[in-house]
């Protein structure tokens, strides 16, 4: 096989509606990887919302990565080693805080294994654990137990309510951070200039790997920069439409249907 890079996001592409890696994928991804093909799980995931999916595919034991935060760090799996990071500004922390609270919405960020807020029983904290597998540390002081450098920052809430708040933090901060919505109640914050093709970029230099042996995998419009990037840009078949149009090939099925390994599969027997 030509290629050494599998570039894979997560949801909507490596994962079904379940969330979980199916035996199937399973099998494959483990076969491309003894057949010499390395893994990168690239995602807006925090770092340990990804770390159990690379046990899954016992990438620490063939040499994989991880893209974390949309690419906002960078990381070997089998010795842990951060290769790049881009944090949060550490002055914007307190008017982040403040402009959720006057909102009346909920932020969290991630400690280590841990995702960080002072709201609990939110039903979308609750969701970010189910969708991480993280556990949730709940505080009387978010600004105070917060470790610093953070990599993101969510802010969480009914749809209404956030979106004029993204429009005021935008105004506020946008020369200095990134303002998103991943989910019509998820307000992503990250560092200005966040990007997986940017971060994929700086992995290649390290691991001497060329740009036209990566294949990369996603659906949505955040996968969209690494899908040019790559010499085999892949969108899925339930892909948003522009992903799709800017893509050299699309799965024939989608994330519940094993698109992924169906499309490996096919491409190892090529």
């Amino acid at each position: 096989m030509k290629y050494k890079l599998l570039v894979l996001d997560l949801d909507g592409t490596l994962t079904n509606s379940k969330k979980e890696i199916t035996p199937y994928t399973r099998e494959v991804l483990i076969k491309a990887q003894e057949q010499g093909l390395h893994l990168v799980l690239a995602s807006g995931r925090p770092t340990y919302g990804i770390v159990p999916l690379t046990k899954t595919l016992e990438m620490e034991r063939f040499g994989g990565f991880i893209l974390s935060f949309n690419g906002g760090k960078v990381i070997e799996v089998k010795t842990g080693k951060v290769f790049y990071e881009q944090a949060l500004p550490p002055d914007m922390m307190p008017l982040l805080y403040q402009r959720s609270q006057e909102a009346g919405l909920t932020i969290l960020s991630y400690n280590g294994k841990y995702i960080l807020t002072e709201n609990a029983e939110d039903k979308y904290v609750k969701y970010e654990s189910f969708l991480t597998k993280m556990k949730i540390k709940e505080t009387d002081n978010f600004l105070r137990d917060l470790q610093l450098p953070a990599d993101k920052c969510l802010i969480v809430g009914e749809p209404e309510n956030l979106v004029p708040l993204e429009e005021k933090l935008r105004q506020e901060m946008g020369s200095r951070i990134n303002v998103y919505r991943s989910e019509a109640f998820y307000l992503e914050v990250v560092p200005k200039g966040i990007d997986k093709a940017a971060s994929l970029q700086r992995l290649l230099e390290r691991v001497y790997i060329k740009q036209e042996e990566v294949i990369a995998i996603g659906d949505g419009f955040n996968d969209l920069t690494m899908i040019q990037f790559a010499g085999l840009g892949v969108a899925m078949a339930n892909a948003q439409p522009p992903v799709k149009a800017n893509a050299d090939e699309v799965t024939t099925y989608t994330n519940d249907e094993d698109g992924v390994a169906h499309f490996i599969e096919d491409l190892m027997k090529a």
